[in-house]
């Protein structure tokens, strides 16, 4: 997982991704080349990983997401999931292209701890229409066992 003390992070400048698809955007946040977004600093996740209709997150939970009975917070997991479907989703757009979530649909399998150690968030893109995508995506930790599951609708801007 990347160094997030040593990453930077914040928004793109339009100049900066002007020309650039969607997966090409994603590749060189990968690398440095362009920011990571705030929010992936706030809640300890990276994107290391895309494809053609594929994009792979890691994360580690902290006890900066815990809920009050001391477990990871739902909402880290599903904004987990969230976020490697809608890169997924992003891997095919063209230069100029946007996207935004309309629903996020996420089962939970077992709960996630904070020593639960490395998660790890694939997700792929299921149907790629003009207007509307779906991705779905999962959630494991290192051992491999399933997290959580879910699938995201978006909208093509």
């Amino acid at each position: 997982m990347a160094d997030h003390s040593e990453r930077r992070y914040g928004v793109a400048a339009p100049e900066e991704i002007a020309g650039l698809s969607g997966r090409q955007v994603l590749e060189a946040m990968i690398v440095g080349k362009l920011p990571a977004p705030p929010m992936a600093k706030t809640l300890a996740f990276s994107l290391i990983e895309v494809g053609d209709g594929l994009a792979v997150f890691e994360g580690e939970p902290s006890e900066a997401v815990l809920n009050p009975m001391g477990v990871v917070h739902g909402g880290w997991a599903l904004t987990l999931i969230d976020s490697a479907a809608g890169c997924a989703a992003m891997t095919l757009l063209p230069a100029g292209g946007a996207y935004t979530t309309i629903e996020t649909k996420v089962n939970f399998s077992r709960p996630i701890l904070k020593d639960t150690g490395l998660v790890r968030a694939e997700a792929r893109v299921l149907s790629s229409g003009r207007r509307i995508m779906s991705a779905d995506a999962r959630l494991t930790d290192a051992r491999g066992r399933l997290l959580a599951h879910g699938t995201s609708t978006l909208m093509v801007l």
